[in-house]
């Protein structure tokens, strides 16, 4: 079973001015996804997912062209292999960093979906979980800036679907913030699980002002209140107030989470397996994190694919936390690429699919009807 091709599609849809979103990063005018199919010389196929990367005609023409040829010929089933192979010849020297680890992650994830097919099991099988139910927070592009009352309606309609968890985007101002946040915990009590994300929109400053007000609305978390590499803020901020501070999608290979799990400041990683170098990366940055008793909560990418492949993988480590469940209004790449990739039960919950390897159909015609739109993403 050899890997006979590699074929990395870049594509895009704009958002309608009605489901924009504005958040820490500033308002959503497109979604943009690279969609990776691997194909065998015995005739297998399997599908993933590379993060867009803001950039995912770039992204797509890596895997086309270096990564391609660096894996045609090796054996399908050889993910470590696959990923060793790629690390030093590309990613560990000279590598373009972050885009090769995207890039990677999803033929990674194809190469799961190949040996699912493979053995017919399901991924979560294949990786040694069972078929548990996974509490999962309303996420994605949603829950965004807008006025208190707005937001509480957007709320009520994840609420009555079954979730007890949202995440709220702040990032905004401190103030604005805690209104919206305090909004939220009025309409749903004390019974609702709140999350924020500040996609890394605040400064120190910003961090010390909202991070008490935060405390005293009972927030889970605080996300990305700062870029990735900036590890002096986040030590900073840590003293700021009780509630965990979490980041890890804009963080790539068990090499840069070892950092962050030795400086004991960000105790929610949250590794995105379409950025940070696939499910088999991801496995040994769950393990990593294992052995430091920290939880892992992925960050969801774009398409159905990652949201399929993340509750397989969260059924499969003994230390899983939360699904993030795409709750945007407008996402053709969970409700059109591909077959129905999750269902929201009235616990909260999610349940892996249970078809072999990821478990959902891809829609070829779809990657044809939509092209990518190159440019920014958020204006």
């Amino acid at each position: 079973m050899k890997i006979a091709d590699v074929k990395a599609y870049a594509t895009s849809f704009p958002v309608p001015p009605a489901a924009r979103v504005s958040l820490g990063i500033g308002q959503a005018v497109k979604r943009d996804a690279v969609v990776v199919k691997v194909t065998t010389d015995d005739g297998l196929t399997g599908w993933g997912e590379s993060h867009h990367g803001r950039s995912p005609g770039a992204v797509a023409h890596h895997a086309n062209t270096t990564l391609r040829q660096l894996v045609v010929g090796m054996d399908a089933a050889d993910v470590v292999g696959v990923w060793a192979r790629i690390y030093k010849m590309q990613l560990g020297s000279h590598g373009m960093g972050a885009a090769t680890a995207i890039a990677m992650s999803g033929i990674d994830m194809a190469l799961w979906d190949i040996r699912g097919k493979a053995t017919g099991w399901p991924l979560y099988r294949l990786l040694g979980g069972t078929a548990r139910p996974i509490p999962a927070y309303a996420g994605g592009v949603s829950l965004g800036y807008q006025e208190p009352a707005a937001l509480v309606e957007e709320a009520r309609l994840f609420a009555a679907q079954g979730y007890q968890a949202l995440k709220l985007r702040v990032g905004d101002s401190p103030s604005r913030d805690l209104e919206r946040v305090a909004a939220v915990r009025k309409a749903f009590g004390d019974d609702m699980v709140i999350l924020t994300d500040a996609n890394t929109g605040y400064t120190v400053a910003d961090a010390r002002q909202a991070m008490p007000g935060l405390d005293a609305h009972g927030v889970g978390w605080l996300e990305e209140p700062f870029p990735a590499h900036d590890h002096l803020s986040y030590a900073q901020a840590k003293s700021f107030g009780r509630l965990p501070l979490a980041a890890g999608e804009n963080h790539y290979t068990r090499f840069e989470f070892s950092r962050v799990i030795e400086d004991r400041v960000i105790t929610i990683l949250q590794p995105d397996l379409s950025k940070t170098g696939g499910i088999t990366e991801g496995l040994r940055i769950a393990a990593l994190a294992g052995t430091w008793k920290l939880p892992i909560h992925p960050h969801t990418s774009m398409t159905g694919l990652n949201m399929a492949a993340c509750i397989h993988f969260l059924a499969a480590i003994d230390n899983s936390g939360y699904f993030e469940a795409d709750v945007s209004k407008f996402n053709l790449f969970r409700d059109e690429l591909v077959s129905e990739s999750f269902r929201i039960g009235q616990d909260g919950c999610v349940l892996p699919r249970e078809k072999p390897g990821l478990g959902v159909d891809v829609d070829e015609a779809f990657l044809t009807a939509h092209p990518v739109i190159e440019g920014p993403g958020y204006v």
